[in-house]
This record gives structure tokens, sequence and C-alpha cells, in this order.
């Protein structure tokens, strides 16, 4: 038993000894470690500065702004008529086309008139009967040569054959197809040679001015409205095209369905190339503010219930929460949080924080709002 307690102990000598030297290195690295990193006596450990950061930037300054009422319409000419058959007939003649600007009473179309001029010759006929006929009863009667009731049927002939005489001269005269105001011929749905019969549309004529557009709005947007107010109108085809309208008239009423007032816009003066059919944008002014404080749009960073823009303050951007007001095409009103004659950064704010370092960029440099 004495043996093996001393093998034992001589084990457990050397396994402690091993653990001591182990650990001895260890420290040893360590501290070379920190010998080899330790920085040499008298030298200071400088922080590398951040690069700044080129952005364009523009001069904030005043000048009128607008609000809008916008709504989009289809432009339409106020007076658009079909022009339909009457009598019943064949096309002999096609005097205007598409296109053709007519008077009033112009004549558009002739029908054959050769049934409608022999039906005219017997009611003619019928009609000079009936009226010698009536004469001779006016004697007879004054003379009490006839009956009362043989006059009275006399009487009755002549004036029955009075009405199929003026009925046979308007068929007569309906076989001419006339423009009923002065216009355009926008369509023509008949060829030479046709039959016709009444009801049938034979042509489109529009009265080209004026030229009007029904919007709707809510009820809260006519609130200040009146009739005569100008508006600005803009072709969506060409946005370039661009003219003058005004309120013509505002309904009394609001639609129960939809919550709305009909406005109807009239074109003042519009372009030679703008047409009944045209689709246009319609702006009225709600409110001009003569004297606003400006800066492009693309200044303002906008959050869910804030906005701020970043102006240059010397070299460092400075980050101003900003409360806007009217906005109108590129440019926003700033009601409070800048000052004009203050460079606000327009390009290159998106990673940038306050006091950051910024380099405007040349050679655009500030461009004034104003």
């Amino acid at each position: 038993m004495l043996q093996v307690a001393i093998g034992l102990g001589v084990v457990l000598a050397a396994v402690l000894a091993v653990m001591n030297l182990t650990a001895g290195r260890a420290n040893g690295a360590a501290n070379d470690g920190a010998e080899e990193t330790q920085a040499p006596p008298g030298e200071e450990k400088t922080e590398d500065k951040k690069a700044p950061v080129p952005v364009e930037v523009a001069v904030i300054g005043s000048g009128p702004i607008s609000s809008y009422i916008t709504a989009t319409a289809n432009l339409v000419a106020e007076y658009e008529v079909d022009v339909l058959a009457e009598v019943e007939g064949r096309i002999a003649q096609l005097l205007v086309d598409e296109g053709h600007r007519v008077r009033k009473g112009q004549h558009l179309a002739t029908l054959v008139r050769d049934d409608q001029e022999i039906l005219l010759r017997k009611a003619e006929l019928r009609e000079t009967n009936a009226r010698a006929a009536f004469e001779r009863g006016q004697d007879l009667i004054g003379k009490e040569l006839i009956s009362r009731e043989e006059y009275d049927k006399l009487s009755m002939d002549f004036e029955i054959a009075q009405q199929e005489l003026a009925e046979a001269r308007w068929r007569l005269d309906k076989t001419t197809l006339r423009a009923p105001f002065a216009g355009r011929v926008s369509e023509r749905m008949v060829q030479p040679g046709q039959h016709v019969r009444p009801g049938d549309e034979l042509f489109q004529v529009t009265d080209f001015d004026p030229l009007i557009a029904r919007i709707y709005l809510p009820e809260r947007d006519i609130l200040g409205l009146e009739p005569g107010r100008r508006v600005r109108i803009r072709l969506n085809a060409d946005e370039s095209v661009r003219f003058a309208g005004r309120i013509r008239q505002i309904s009394p009423i609001v639609d129960t369905a939809t919550g709305t007032v009909k406005v109807t816009i009239e074109a003042v003066d519009p372009p030679a190339g703008v047409r009944p059919g045209s689709f246009v944008s319609i702006d009225i002014v709600r409110e001009t503010r003569p004297d606003a404080l400006l800066l492009p749009r693309e200044a303002v960073l906008r959050e869910l219930k804030s906005a701020h823009v970043f102006v240059a303050a010397g070299e460092v951007a400075e980050k101003r929460s900003v409360r806007l007001g009217l906005e109108e095409g590129l440019m926003v009103e700033i009601v409070e949080g800048v000052e004009s004659g203050e460079q606000v950064i327009v390009a290159g704010q998106g990673g940038l924080k306050d006091g950051s370092p910024v380099k405007i960029l040349e050679p655009e440099g500030a461009e004034d709002v104003g």
C-alpha cells in the first residue's frame, strides 16, 4: 500500500509541473503581444477625418405660389346634333363632307324629289276642287239652297285639303337636308344613292365654339368658387399646349349619390389643334400667396408627420425641421425653419446627418429659387 501511495504522489507532482509550465508560456506570449502593440512614448493616436460629401445647393428666395383644384375631363362641343332623315327617299346628291364648315340653313344633301312632287301636285288639285266647292256652298247657304249639314261638310273637306297640301309641301321641302346651325360637319353617315327612312342618321354637325368641359368636385372644394373665375387648361396629349378657361356655371345641387357638384368650364380661345373629345387637365386657382418663401421640391425630405431640409452652413450640413405650405409644380413654400438667402441642399443629401462635412459642387453652384 505504501508503494502505491508513493507512485500516485509522483504522478500528481508531474502533472502540476506541466500545468505551471503551460501557464507561464501563455503569460509570456500575452506580455510579448502587449509590448508589440503598445505605442511608443510621445506618440499620440489620431482618428481619421470623414471625407466631405459632394452636394448641390440652391439659394432660398421668394416669389408667388398658388394652390389648385385639379380635375380631368373631355372637352365637348356645347352644340352637337345628328341630322336625321325626316322623309323616306333615296340620296340624290351629297353637298358637303366631313370637316366642311357650314352656315345655318346651308344645304347638306338632297333626296330624289319625284315622288314628293307628284304628291304635291295631287294635293294642289284636291285643294283647288275643295276650295271651289266651298265657295259655291257659301253662295248656296246664303240663299238657303243647301242644308247646314251639307255646308259644314264642304267646309270640312276644304280644311282637310288645305292640310294635305301643307303636308305635301312640307314633305317636298324635307327632301333637302339643311344645317341646323353654323358649325362644321364632324361626321357623315350616308352614301350617294342610299335609301333612307325617317329617323336615319345622315350627318353630325358640331359647333366648335364654345368648347366646354364638365367636372365634378367635392362639395368642400367649390366653397368660394364663382362663375367667371379664370382657370388653366392643359392638353394631356401635349403638355406644352395650355390655354385659358373660365367657370361658366356651377350646379345649384349636390349629387346625393357621389357628394359632388357639377362645374361647367368653358375654354377661352383654344388653339387650333384642340378639338371636341380632347382629354384635358383643368387647374382652378384656390389660393395665391404673392411673396412666399420658396425652395425646390427635391430639397425636402419627408417623414410621416414631419419634414426637414439640409442647409449648407459653411462646410457642414445643418439639419432643419421645416413646416411646409403650398406646393406648385417643382416648388414648395416653407412657412418656418429656414430664411431667405440660405443655401439649401438639393442633391446629395440622402446620406447626410446633422454636422456632416459637405463640399458644394461646381460649376453649378447655387441657383436662386426666387
